[in-house]
């Protein structure tokens, strides 16, 4: 997902978001950890887009950007 695409969300649905992917590198890690995981390379991606989704909130609090429905 784009940082564009997030900053369309709200913030709660970046935080759903955010739990949801964060689960997903956990459970990347585990896979691969035990050499089940097909493509290695898709771990940096999930870690880049929970970069993503952090950066996203951080402008929120920092007042650098606002989200949808925050006023």
């Amino acid at each position: 997902m784009k940082a564009s695409e997030i900053r369309g969300l709200s913030v709660e649905e970046i935080r759903a978001q955010l739990d949801e992917r964060e689960e997903e590198l956990a459970n990347l890690k585990l896979q691969l950890s035990t050499h089940q995981l097909e493509n290695p390379l898709i771990v940096p991606d999930a870690k880049r887009e929970i970069a993503r989704l952090k950066t996203v909130l951080r402008e929120h609090e920092l007042g650098i950007r606002s989200l949808p429905g925050q006023g």
